[in-house]
């Protein structure tokens, strides 16, 4: 394994107790929480839940899962808010965020902020571009994780997890040096994700220079990615779990925008289809090799580079999707659901960045706009009910 990634280097079982809580146990969530929750290797996972907290409390996470079979996750202890788990006495290790990324409805870096200790790392698994900056502006000198995941799964009832296919996750650290603001959503939020350096975060004690915190950031953030990469494989026995550059993982960041932002509003906007089944109409197909072909076009001009080869093509991965009979796009399930959909960071934002690079991505701006009409509209018929 080369170029963007690496596998983890391989690491030893902690001698004190390493105390990790994921905020958010959605499908996503749970998943990986159960495969990093190993007490018997002094490694002990916690959950922060919401809707779902008083099943999870009681009863533990339901898994059916592709890969392991089926199983049940009991995690070390289920707290119904992040205020809750400050006040538990424990500092957290790691603070793994993995709720929906919705910067015009809420900073998620504030709600995690109780948690955060001088030694907390901060691990994002969220979907988009642009996710990190609000966690580094409020957290400069925590080292943070960004993971970019390739998975299918979804919460079928409260607690019961199913795992589709695949459970590959790509960890790199983050300073601030892969970031480029692009026009604020609503909150004022910047966003991120050119490939292009910006100005660093300012120096957190007088005698350290930016440069220098920054590598400092980028060292620890590589070794976390290393001992969470070498949890997750070794004791989790998950294939798959990569190590890449602040860089390289921005460009995977990038490249996840191919599968997302062509089946996520599509599916929405389509009537309610899954990814199977708009891969298989011909009509469909080719809208959603047009969004991917878009990104990949358009890559150089706003990111410096292209993809490489080793990363799918807009094809591949039409003809992978394919195989994935049954799954729904995430974006869907919170449509179905009433909720507020992940626009800004899979759609605005990247649209946002390439008009400041010259570049219009026409189809995803397309997209951006009439489901964002389409929840405004939704969101103000609720507003009257």
């Amino acid at each position: 394994m080369g170029g963007l990634y690496r596998a983890p280097k391989a690491g030893g079982d902690p001698i004190k107790p390493v105390n990790i809580v994921f905020v958010g146990a959605g499908a996503v969530g749970c998943f990986y929480a159960s495969r990093l929750h190993h007490p018997e290797h002094n490694i002990h996972v916690s959950l922060i839940a919401r809707s779902n907290y008083r099943t999870l409390e009681e009863s533990g996470v339901k898994l059916q899962t592709h890969t392991f079979g089926n199983y049940t996750f009991r995690p070390s202890t289920v707290y119904p808010s992040p205020d809750a788990a400050s006040k538990a006495g424990k500092q957290w290790d790691y603070i793994i965020v993995t709720t929906k990324a919705i910067p015009d409805v809420s900073d998620d870096s504030a709600l995690i902020a109780p948690l955060v200790s001088p030694d907390s790392c901060i691990v994002l698994i969220q979907n988009g571009v642009g996710v990190e900056e609000p966690y580094r502006l409020r957290f400069p000198t925590n080292p943070i994780v960004s993971g970019v995941t390739v998975i299918s799964a979804e919460q079928t009832s409260p607690g019961v997890i199913r795992q589709n296919r695949w459970t590959r996750l790509h960890l790199g650290p983050y300073s601030d040096s892969a970031s480029s603001s692009s026009d604020s959503v609503e909150t004022g939020d910047g966003t991120t994700g050119a490939l292009v350096p910006s100005s660093p975060s300012p120096a957190p004690t007088a005698d350290s220079d930016p440069d220098s915190i920054n590598e400092l950031l980028v060292s620890k953030g590589l070794t976390h990615c290393d001992t969470l990469g070498h949890y997750w494989t070794t004791l989790g026995s998950i294939p798959d779990i990569t190590v890449s550059s602040e860089i390289d993982l921005q460009l995977i960041r990038w490249h996840k925008l191919t599968i997302n932002a062509a089946f996520n509003p599509s599916s929405v906007l389509s009537g309610g289809l899954g990814n199977a089944d708009m891969v298989r109409d011909p009509e469909l197909r080719r809208h959603l090799h047009g969004v991917m072909k878009e990104i990949w076009d358009a890559a150089p001009k706003i990111l410096g580079r292209g993809f490489p080869g080793e990363l799918a093509g807009p094809e591949k991965i039409l003809r992978s999707t394919e195989r994935n009979v049954g799954s729904k796009p995430s974006m869907l399930l919170d449509w179905e659901q009433g909720r507020r959909l992940e626009l800004e960071v899979i759609l605005g934002n990247p649209v946002r960045l390439g008009r400041r690079r010259g570049v219009e991505l026409k189809r995803m701006g397309t997209l951006y706009a009439l489901l964002k009409s389409a929840q405004d509209i939704r969101d103000a018929k609720k507003a009257k009910l």
